[in-house]
């Protein structure tokens, strides 16, 4: 997995792209950092680059959404694609996210 953050206003956006597996675990937890020091009201996390999520990659999301509840922030998820979109689908994260096309 590859990430790129990009703070505007209120705002965090946060492009991930690649395959988001158990082997990024390190990584996110680095991402969930960087995400916290913004203070934004907003995260969004755009998935659109990502090919393939696992099961792992799905827990990690709900880290990113359990974090954002802390800090009082809403999460988006924004773009979700082919497999992606499918794993979103089947576990139900339309009722955890918000989901953008």
């Amino acid at each position: 997995m590859n990430y790129s953050t990009e703070q505007t206003d209120k705002t965090t956006i946060v492009t991930l792209s690649g395959r988001f597996t158990f082997g990024d675990h390190s990584s996110f937890r680095k991402l969930i950092e960087e995400i916290r020091a913004h203070e934004s009201e907003t995260q969004v996390l755009d998935i659109s680059g990502v090919e393939f999520i696992d099961s792992a990659g799905l827990g990690m999301l709900l880290l990113a959404r359990d974090e954002g509840e802390k800090a009082r922030a809403s999460v988006v998820l924004r773009g979700a694609q082919g497999q992606v979109k499918r794993m979103l689908e089947v576990a139900r994260f339309d009722t955890l996210f918000i989901l953008e096309d």
